[in-house]
């Protein structure tokens, strides 16, 4: 397929253009083809112009990817219902050698469903004259359509010898070093500026229900759950069985990258066993269109379907997340540091619970890193992760001992969350390999200590090659921590479904034995107390059970008929989510059993005194008032909880403490491994200097 690029300057390059009788004048063809893998090439994406329409409603939400060798380089943001879009996003793109073309594509995007290609074009980067901004007009084709016009591209670019460019940025790196003996102070004093804000706020959504869904089953009525996006994130509601009114009732938190907003796009579905989930209907969210620090409640309806969904959404500003180097660290001025523990400080506990306390985290280094690449090297970089916040340092190549030098900031909205840190080496062609992760949690940081943690596999069971050097600080207020406990915890919407595993199913029925065991053996005590084996107890045993009160447990009866005939590949499906469902509950009933057996263990110093000082004022109120006026005041605040606060997300805050201990595979999972100082490389270098 040749297609044509038309330049500005006059003249129509075809694609499979001839290097050496450029048309446009002097194009250096031959010095570039001279010169492999010296080149920048900046991009500008302007605009697009009468592309093809892919939804029913004769629009189109068109992206724009840019390809070169079969490896994606740039992706465009999504401009909503739109045939003449205009993104005039810029990109800069390191350029190996020219005999690859530019290869862009244009798509429609389509959320919970495969994005439509509206079309595509070639631009033959030999064509272009160095150092010369040129624009350039591709018309987009479609193969399966040779016919048609699939609309315009509309782009500016300039190629330059990257030697230039490393020229001109180690003049100025020269010229800052001269300068910075004598600019000391006033590089602290622009400290907040060269600090990289990543989002620009934040966007709080509470799906409270949906009304009047359409029924998707042969029983009149669906199974509905949500799904949510904003750009790359995504959150997935629970599953509501058998309503078309159901009521969810979840909090999920999105970072705004953009300070006009975006739009959220939402789908609800109709979950299926053994089979593709039903499409009930879409909707979206137009967060500009929403003004800030003010929560909104919206009534949404759903666009190819039926109903209506119940939104609050409420944009507010930005979060203390960043990225600096290591020269710039907000702990080390002394002013900033009073300012944060003053934020954080005992007088300042009621205000603004969410925000709990600071966290400062030093990617240093890290060493003897396993080797991915063919040639015994690696192109490491680290993702550092804490609940839903994720920052990247950039990328050291072909090294095995990486430096990194960043300081990243975080805004602690839980004191029991964990701090995972991922070590990964970048690929052209595909996606980063592993090379390992080490999983922190916030309350076992010592300030301020740089340690070498060991790297450990995905599962975080065992160790893997490398050691990677941190320095971790953190702040937080005792009391927000203590009420933050009782509420519900943050989801990760990036986390992995779980999947059937062998492994996996017999590690949780092995821990679902132990704590059956563990009743099996309290019920052998209980029994032995009637058996008047020891007298004492005995006795104490007949005064308790005298002052209980039966009783009577009512047993519900359901019966689950299956009319419909599925065909065997349905029913495998339908056994695996079978087993998949029983390996999670035998998950879950293990590990609530660990983690209340964790709570006297003492496994959490700070939630074992949380709890004992819990009990503590619990057998005091008790002293002073009768139990009766309490549990009056307690049901009388439950009754009227919906009355008082419609919209409020439902919880128990004894199921949200024990959410905040750690099971025992967490206990394993979140142990540091001990690090042998002998074998790192810096200590061999010592010991022989030759």
């Amino acid at each position: 397929m040749l297609d044509s690029c038309k330049l500005k300057t006059g003249g129509t390059l075809p694609f499979g253009y001839n290097k050496r009788t450029n048309a446009v004048g002097s194009s250096n063809a031959d010095l570039l083809s001279a010169n492999p893998g010296m080149y920048q090439l900046d991009i500008t994406l302007k605009k697009g112009q009468n592309l093809a329409a892919r939804d029913r409603g004769g629009t189109s939400d068109p992206y724009v990817k840019f390809k070169i060798g079969g490896k994606e380089v740039f992706r465009s943001k999504t401009i909503h219902k739109n045939l003449n879009p205009v993104w005039e996003e810029k990109t800069c793109i390191l350029v190996d050698h020219l005999r690859e073309p530019l290869y862009i594509k244009v798509f429609d995007y389509d959320f919970g469903l495969q994005d439509d290609f509206i079309g595509s074009a070639f631009l033959d980067l030999a064509a272009l004259e160095l150092n010369r901004p040129t624009d350039v007009t591709l018309s987009l084709k479609d193969t399966h359509y040779p016919d048609h016009d699939m609309g315009t591209i509309l782009l500016s670019v300039l190629m330059a010898p990257r030697e230039e460019q490393k020229e001109v940025t180690m003049l100025m790196r020269k010229s800052w070093k001269r300068s910075s003996k004598f600019q000391t102070q006033s590089l602290r004093l622009s400290d907040l500026h060269r600090k990289s804000q990543l989002w620009r706020g934040i966007v709080s959504v509470t799906l409270i229900e949906g009304r009047g869904l359409k029924a998707m089953d042969a029983n009149g009525l669906s199974d509905p759950y949500v799904k949510c996006r904003l750009g790359h994130q995504k959150y997935k509601s629970k599953i509501v069985p058998k309503t078309l009114n159901p009521q969810w009732r979840e909090q999920f938190d999105f970072h705004l990258y953009e300070e006009r907003g975006g739009i959220i796009d939402i789908t609800v579905w109709d979950k299926d066993a053994g089979k593709r989930d039903d499409f009930i209907g879409r909707c979206q969210v137009d967060l500009s269109a929403l003004s800030k620090e003010q929560t909104h409640k919206l009534e949404l309806q759903l666009e190819e379907g039926e109903g209506c969904l119940v939104l609050l959404v409420t944009l507010t500003a930005s979060a203390a997340v960043s990225i600096s180097d290591l020269s710039v660290n907000s702990l080390e001025d002394q002013k900033e540091r009073e300012e944060i523990l003053k934020r954080y400080s005992p007088m300042r506990m009621f205000h603004n619970l969410k925000d709990v306390g600071f966290l400062q985290v030093k990617v240093i280094r890290a060493e003897a890193l396993m080797a991915a690449d063919v040639t015994g090297k690696s192109d490491p970089f680290c993702v550092v992760e804490l609940n839903n916040d994720r920052l990247l340092t950039h990328t050291v190549y072909k090294n095995l001992n990486p430096e990194w030098n960043k300081v990243f900031t975080f805004n602690i909205k839980d004191i029991h969350s964990v701090l995972e840190v991922t070590v990964y080496d970048e690929d052209r062609d595909r996606s980063a390999d592993f090379l390992g992760k080490v999983a922190i949690p916030l309350l076992s940081i010592q300030n301020g200590e740089q340690k070498a943690y060991v790297l450990k596999n995905k599962q975080l069971t065992g160790p893997t090659k490398g050691v990677i050097y941190l320095e971790i600080d953190v702040i937080f207020n005792a009391v927000k921590a203590s009420i933050r406990t009782l509420m519900p915890k943050e989801q990760k919407y990036i986390e992995e479904e779980n999947r059937l595993s062998k492994q996996l199913l017999l590690r949780n029925f092995i821990r679902m034995k132990r704590c059956v065991m563990v009743l099996i053996n309290a019920a052998y005590y209980v029994n032995s107390c009637f058996d008047w084996d020891s007298p004492p107890r005995s006795l104490a045993a007949f005064v308790v059970v005298e002052d209980m009160l039966e009783d009577e447990e009512e047993e519900d009866d359901r019966d689950d008929k299956d009319s419909e005939k599925k065909g065997f590949i349905n029913k495998l499906y339908a056994i695996q989510e079978v087993c998949v469902s029983v390996q999670n509950v035998l998950d879950e009933v293990a590990s609530l059993g660990e983690r209340i057996k964790n709570t006297f263990n003492w496994t959490v110093p700070f939630l074992s005194w949380l709890a004992i000082v819990a009990l503590c004022v619990f057998t005091v109120i008790l002293y002073f008032i009768p139990l009766r006026y309490i549990v009056l005041v307690w049901g009388i605040n439950k009754f009227t909880k919906k009355l008082r606060s419609p919209y409020a997300i439902d919880n128990n805050e004894l199921l949200d403490f024990l959410s905040r201990v750690p099971s025992d595979v967490q206990v394993v999972q979140y142990q540091e491994l001990k690090h042998d100082p002998s074998h790192s490389p810096s200590k061999r270098k010592k010991n022989n200097p030759g």
